[in-house]
């Protein structure tokens, strides 16, 4: 049974990831991308189905651990009644290469250690062909099978037993022992060995110098910068391809269907990335994202897709794994996403107000970049009263979700601005026309006056977290009447145990079974709602209480369990991380208004 969900830390090298348990295990990494075929894939499965465990032999050990400076690299140390180790687990930066590091450095006292190395591509099932070769006058083990080999090297290597290779040692108070897990096209030859102490030192300097760029200097600085760093990791650097999560089919609710693959690029939540790395000063990650958004979204506008692959590739299928058992039993294990082909309304708002905030800080626009947003804004005029899927990839009918429309007015707000404020061209005048009559529309079908609040879509009285946004991208104010009633509609409805559901399943809108929990994001939009709407203290009181759902490494999960306390759905989840950004973002600038109005009031 694999671990907790918040007992994984990540490892990245902006081209890939990897989670690594409390226990030393390596139980999840696809090689060399984020989206290429795990080859340890216990996370979903067991052992069996791949991993790279180093960790104490001692069941009963106790560990800590955390990320040195603010990098990417993991250091766990181990205490047992014999001793204490740590050991540093690094994916190196900037070479052009897919590696692992693992350091083991004894502390004091002995403590007995295991080695397994367990090696399964294609998701967990094939076995590679695995023996032991010689690389540059060093022994080494590699496993070979299709288009993949990994390269196992180290000071003492482990013996083949039974299909994987395993060792138990000691290690004593200043012994120092280095191993590294390497990825290569199987038809390359052997790589040179890595330089341990230049990778890892150089690989910890360039991340926390990025981190150090970070503008935010609020209240909650220290869980912001984690965020972006984690951000950061999810950003694959080669593409500018920002993906939703590192794993898949991690279950929003055990036992059930419920599980989808996140490592793709959603539109949406790459915009909603950018947003938060701008808030930050990032400014050149905008040009890189736009740059792929140039590429992927290139050709017939009529022809945008919601998501695509790291390198901006559109074909996505959805398979499902029968081989793995599941996290938590949760099946089927799903590796694709059948979503690619959904209509949703919304990204393109989201996508134009990235691109605007990247024009207000003085990101200069290109004819390319500008032309494709123009030509996305234009075929949006032709469709936009066509009902969609909602952000929330409802599998259900197609309804006019009032999220959606709300975007579809931002989409036309934001290029009105871009020509307004920014000298660009385009039919202002049609796009104004537009962006009052979808308001119209909204206000109309969108609203319940006898509750006073917005709908979760034109044809019900439910409600959804997504309407929290609303006085955010400045559809309404934060304190306008109608805007207090939906957040008090959402409050008697969707909260459970202090947390936000992003709507009610048993509503049979998404034409799913089972249930979920808490979405993590949406009640990171309920504490800017609040702050909006003048509620600082129950902003600060619901952001404080979030910040403690992180685990001891400062990450979050796609959703929460409050009622046993665990992480739930796919990990590190952007959405929530980004979220966690814009909230803290947005009660210092609350923070800032507040002193303003103060200092003008004297």
């Amino acid at each position: 049974m694999p671990l907790p969900i918040e007992d994984y830390a990540v490892l990245g090298d902006t081209a890939t990831a990897a989670l690594v348990g409390r226990d030393g295990s390596v139980d999840w990494l696809c090689l060399p991308r984020f989206d290429s075929h795990a080859c340890f894939a216990a996370l979903l499965g067991g052992p069996e189905n791949g991993r790279w465990l180093i960790g104490p032999a001692d069941p009963d050990a106790r560990s800590s651990r955390r990320y040195v400076d603010h990098s990417a690299a993991l250091e766990t140390t181990y205490t047992t009644d014999t001793g204490r180790v740590t050991v540093l687990d690094v994916m190196p930066l900037a070479d052009n290469r897919a590696d692992i590091v693992r350091r083991i450095v004894g502390v004091e006292g002995t403590v007995r250690m295991r080695h397994e190395w367990v090696v399964r591509l294609g998701y967990g099932k094939v076995r590679p062909w695995v023996r032991r070769q010689e690389l540059h006058g060093v022994q080494v083990i590699t496993a070979v099978g299709g288009p993949d080999r990994l390269i196992l090297t180290g000071p003492r290597l482990p013996r083949a037993v039974d299909g994987r290779h395993e060792d138990e040692f000691d290690v004593n108070a200043g012994d120092e022992l280095e191993f590294s897990t390497t990825w290569v096209p199987s038809h390359l030859p052997l790589p040179k060995p890595l330089e341990y102490d230049h990778r890892i030192t150089r690989s910890v300097e360039l991340l926390d110098r990025w981190a150090r760029r970070c503008s935010y200097q609020g209240r909650y600085r220290e869980a912001v910068v984690r965020s972006l760093i984690t951000l950061r990791l999810l950003t694959h650097d080669a593409t500018g391809g920002i993906v939703a999560a590192a794993t898949t089919s991690l279950p929003e609710d055990f036992g059930g269907e419920r599980n989808w693959d996140y490592r793709f690029c959603w539109l949406r939540d790459a915009s909603l990335t950018l947003e938060a790395l701008l808030e930050c000063g990032y400014a050149h990650e905008a040009k890189l994202w736009r740059g792929w958004l140039l590429r992927a979204a290139a050709g017939d506008p009529a022809d945008l897709q919601i998501m695509y692959g790291v390198d901006g590739s559109r074909e996505l299928p959805e398979r499902t794994l029968d081989h793995l058992a599941g996290y938590a039993g949760s099946t089927p294990v799903r590796v694709g996403n059948a979503a690619v082909n959904q209509r949703q309304t919304d990204v393109l708002g989201e996508v134009m107000v990235a691109l605007q905030m990247a024009r207000d800080i003085g990101l200069e626009e290109t004819p390319d970049s500008w032309s494709l947003q123009r030509k996305l804004v234009e075929e949006l005029a032709e469709h936009w009263q066509e009902p969609d899927n909602g952000l929330w990839e409802i599998r259900g009918p197609l309804r006019h979700f009032t999220h959606s429309r709300v975007m579809v007015w931002v989409a036309f707000d934001r290029a009105i601005a871009a020509v307004e404020r920014h000298g660009l061209e385009g039919p202002v005048e049609r796009w104004r026309t537009l962006r009052d009559a979808v308001r119209e529309e909204v206000l109309t079908h969108g609203y319940d006056a006898k509750r006073h609040t917005f709908t979760q879509h034109y044809d019900t009285t439910e409600v959804d977290a997504s309407l929290l946004v609303l006085s955010d991208v400045g559809f309404v104010d934060g304190d306008d009447p109608r805007m207090l009633g939906t957040i008090k509609a959402i409050e008697e409805d969707l909260l459970r145990d202090g947390l936000l559901l992003r709507y009610r399943t048993q509503s049979g809108v998404d034409g799913l079974s089972g249930d979920e929990h808490p979405f993590l994001a949406c009640s990171f939009w309920l504490v800017e709602a609040y702050a909006l709407a003048g509620r600082v203290a129950d902003a600060h009181a619901l952001m404080e209480r979030l910040l403690a759902l992180r685990n001891d490494v400062g990450l979050l999960s796609e959703e929460y369990d409050p009622a046993h306390r665990r992480m739930v759905g796919n990990f590190p989840q952007a959405f929530s991380h980004l979220a966690l950004v814009s909230a803290a973002d947005q009660l210092e600038r609350g923070r800032h208004r507040e002193q303003t109005a103060s200092a003008e009031a004297r």
